[in-house]
C-alpha cells in the first residue's frame, strides 16, 4: 500500500491511515522507521480490532529530516528507533509527543514552553545490557526489533567508548570459550569519566560466583578498567522479559562480587557510591543537568524524596532543606543511599506505595520529588500523594503515558504545572525524560 505518514507516536512508530472502508475513516496503521510527511509503501503484518501494524517496504518521498543511520544494525536491533532522524528534529518530535500525550491522557493542554535539553547524540550511555549465547557459536548482542531473538552486535555507537572496549573483549573471550556457559547476560556500567567499569553477570540459578573467577581475571587482564564482576542469579527468560525493570525486582538481596562491587560516580560535585544492582541515571552527559533542573530554586524546611535510588537528588535536597526523608525499596540502592547522604537525611527502606499509605496524611513537606520507574506512581500512590499537604511536587518521568495518567489526578487535586522540561537522556530512541514542576 502507498501511504502518507501523519505523525510520530510514543513507542517509535509513525501513524498513517488505511483507506476508508464503508463505515468511514480507515484504521490507524503504525509503522516504524518513518518520518511525518513521508510517502511510503508498507505491508500489513498484524491486525488488531482498533489498529494495524505494518512494516516499511519502501520510502517513496523521503523527509528532508531523514539522515543516514550511524549503526549498521539499525532497524534490525530493538535498541534504537530514531537513528534515521536528524538529531535536532528528534528533540522537536519528542516535545510534540509529550504535549500530545498530556493532551490525550491527562486531558491537559500545556501552556508553557517545554525546556529542551539536548545530549551528545552518540556514546552517551554509561550502562548497557546485553544477552549472551553460547551455541551453536558464541554471540553477544541485543534482542531484534519486535522479537526475543538475539541479534549479534560487536559495537554499539550509543554506548561509551569503555563499554565498547569491554564488548570487544567479551567477544574475544567468548569465542575462546572463556565466558562460562552459565552466563546468559552481561551489563556494563561505566563511571563518570569512563575510566572504570563494573560488570554485572547474569547466571543460571545455582551457579556459584567463584565459578566466574577465571573469567573475571581474564577480562581484567584485557580491560584493566574493570573494577569488579558482580554476579546475579536469574533465569534467562527473566533476563529477557525484565530488561527494562529494576534489577531488584528479580534479585532482592545483596549479590556476590569478584573484585569491587561498586563504582564511585562523580556527579553535580558529589561522589556517589553506586553498587551492582543499584539504579543510577544512564546518560553520562546529562546527569548534572537533570539534577540541576530538579533542584532549581527549591528550598525550605522539609522535603521528601520518593524512589530515591542511590541518592542523586537526595544529597542536593539535604543542602537546601533542613530535613529530608528519602524512601527507597531496593536493598542495593538503599545501602548506597545511606552511604551517600548526610545526617539530616532520614532513609526509609520500604515501597513508596506502602510509605504513602501509612504516612502521607501526617506529612506536610515543602517539596516532594518523585522519580518512579516506567510504571509511574499508579492510582494508589498518586491518590495518597494528593492527600498530602505538600505545596510543591517535582515529577521526574521516563514514560509520558504513565506521567500523564498520574498528572490527571494531581491536577484534579489542585496542583498546577509551573514548568515543563524534556531532558533527552536517550538520543536515537523514542524514550524521553520529562520533569514537571507542580505547585498548589
Amino acid at each position: 500500500m502507498q501511504l502518507q505518514i501523519e505523525k510520530l507516536v510514543y513507542g517509535g512508530d509513525g501513524l498513517a491511515r488505511l483507506p476508508a472502508d464503508d463505515r468511514g475513516r480507515g484504521k490507524a496503521l503504525f509503522v516504524p522507521f518513518v518520518l511525518p510527511g513521508e510517502q511510503i509503501e508498507a505491508s500489513v503484518i498484524s491486525t488488531r480490532p482498533g489498529f494495524v501494524r505494518g512494516q516499511l517496504d519502501r520510502i517513496l518521498t523521503p523527509s528532508a529530516e531523514r539522515v543516514e543511520p550511524a549503526c549498521p544494525f539499525f532497524t534490525r536491533c530493538g535498541g534504537c528507533h530514531y537513528q534515521h532522524i536528524d538529531y535536532a528534529a528528534q528533540l522537536r518530535y519528542k516535545a510534540e509527543i509529550l504535549r500530545e500525550t498530556l493532551r490525550r491522557t491527562a486531558k491537559f493542554e500545556l501552556q508553557q514552553e517545554i525546556g529542551l535539553h539536548s545530549s551528545h547524540p552518540w556514546g552517551y550511555r554509561n550502562r548497557t545490557r546485553m544477552h549472551a549465547r553460547h551455541e551453536p557459536q558464541f554471540a553477544l548482542g541485543y534482542l531484534r526489533h519486535n522479537s526475543h531473538a538475539l541479534l549479534p552486535v560487536e559495537s554499539c555507537p550509543i554506548s561509551s567508548p569503555l563499554i565498547n572496549q569491554a564488548i570487544a573483549a567479551i567477544w574475544s573471550l567468548g569465542r575462546d570459550r572463556q565466558l562460562p556457559e552459565s552466563v546468559h547476560g552481561l551489563q556494563f556500567f561505566a563511571n563518570h569519566d569512563d575510566s572504570k567499569m563494573l560488570v554485572e553477570a547474569y547466571v543460571r540459578p545455582g551457579i556459584e560466583a567463584g565459578q566466574l573467577q577465571p573469567f573475571a581475571v581474564a577480562l581484567h587482564s584485557v580491560v584493566p578498567q574493570v573494577a569488579g564482576v558482580v554476579v546475579f542469579a536469574a533465569a534467562s527468560i527473566e533476563d529477557e522479559t525484565q530488561q527494562h525493570a529494576p534489577l531488584t525486582a528479580i534479585h532482592p538481596e545483596k549479590s556476590p562480587a569478584i573484585g569491587e562491587d561498586f563504582l564511585t560516580y562523580h556527579a553535580v560535585g558529589v561522589d556517589y557510591r553506586v553498587s551492582g544492582g543499584s539504579f543510577f541515571q544512564t546518560n553520562r552527559f546529562l546527569i548534572d543537568k537533570l539534577a540541576e533542573i530538579v533542584m532549581t530554586n527549591r528550598t525550605g524546611r522539609a522535603a521528601l524524596d520518593l524512589y530515591a535510588g542511590a541518592g542523586l537528588f537526595t544529597s542536593h535536597l539535604s543542602r537546601n532543606f533542613d530535613q529530608v526523608l528519602a524512601v527507597e525499596y531496593s536493598p542495593h540502592s538503599f545501602a548506597d543511599l545511606r552511604h551517600n547522604v548526610p545526617h539530616n537525611v532520614k532513609c526509609i527502606r520500604t515501597a513508596t506505595e506502602t510509605f504513602l499509605a501509612e504516612r502521607a496524611p501526617k506529612l506536610a513537606p515543602d517539596l516532594v520529588v518523585v522519580d518512579p520507574p516506567r510504571a509511574g506512581l499508579g492510582d494508589r500512590a498518586t491518590a495518597a500523594l494528593c492527600r498530602m499537604s505538600a505545596s510543591h511536587v517535582t515529577y521526574v518521568s521516563c514514560d509520558p503515558a504513565t506521567l500523564s495518567r498520574d498528572l490527571r489526578r494531581l491536577l484534579e487535586s489542585g496542583y498546577r504545572v509551573e514548568q515543563a522540561h524534556l531532558i533527552d537522556l536517550f538520543p536515537q530512541t523514542y524514550h524521553m525524560e520529562a520533569v514537571l514542576h507542580l505547585a498548589r
